[in-house]
């Protein structure tokens, strides 16, 4: 893996003062294969972070005996049970039907921009929204996509716009300015985060992902994160919003 490592073990001061941070996930499993390690490492530092996952997850089974009901509770318990191992506040789930996310959708957009506005997080983490073939190795799910395009157009401009869903503000969720944006899984990375204290617990969480993740993937699945220079890293596209 290579990288222009910057050695971030400490993350940036928040511009609102308040550190706080809510990871957009598709789906059960995803905020900790993308930002586990970001997550255990920040939380050490005083942040609070929170996980909105966007879909049921209730495709993500080939166990011919598995129903959809018991995944979608079993795929849920497991994001709480790694969630807890790093200390994360807490998880919302909205339960969208997975796979069938709508790529820029109205409903799942004003489902964000509420999230933003009632948690006011100085940080938003989450997919890549460009990307359809990322490396030449693999296919960014579309609900991944749908996901991160939605996360980035709630920062801006519909969370910040007070006419944008605007019976937020009647329910009491006032607008809010995302300051930083971490979009995993970019191949326009420009921003590391050194993981190498962190990489042991990223590993517990997604062995927490029983149903989505083999002992013989966990066994070499650290490799993933690993850095030329034997460091562990999670890389984002950080955007640093200019109001």
């Amino acid at each position: 893996m290579t990288s222009n490592l910057e050695g971030l073990a400490h993350p940036p001061e928040p511009n609102h003062g308040t550190k706080r941070a809510l990871v957009v996930a598709a789906h059960p499993d995803d905020a900790d294969f993308g930002a586990a390690g970001t997550v255990h490492t920040w939380t050490q530092q005083g942040w609070e972070f929170y996980y909105l996952v966007c879909t049921d997850g209730s495709k993500g089974s080939d166990d011919p005996n598995m129903t959809t009901a018991r995944l979608v509770e079993m795929r849920r318990q497991e994001q709480r049970d790694a969630a807890r191992l790093l200390g994360v506040k807490d998880c919302y789930f909205l339960d969208h039907v997975d796979g069938e996310l709508v790529f820029g959708g109205r409903t799942l957009l004003g489902d964000v921009v509420k999230h933003i506005r009632m948690l006011k997080p100085d940080a938003v983490f989450t997919h890549d929204h460009e990307a359809v073939v990322v490396n030449n190795s693999f296919v960014n799910h579309s609900d991944h996509r749908a996901t991160g395009l939605a996360a980035v157009d709630a920062v801006y401009p519909a969370a910040r716009d007070r006419l944008n869903f605007p019976e937020h503000v009647r329910d009491g969720y006032q607008p809010h300015k995302v300051s930083q944006i971490y979009i995993w899984g970019s191949e326009k990375a420009n921003f590391d985060v050194d993981i190498t204290d962190a990489i042991d617990m990223k590993l517990a969480a997604l062995r927490a992902h029983g149903s989505q993740f083999s002992e013989e993937f966990l066994a070499t699945a650290r490799d993933r994160w690993r850095a030329d220079d034997g460091r562990y890293v999670e890389r984002y596209r950080r955007v640093l919003m200019a109001f």
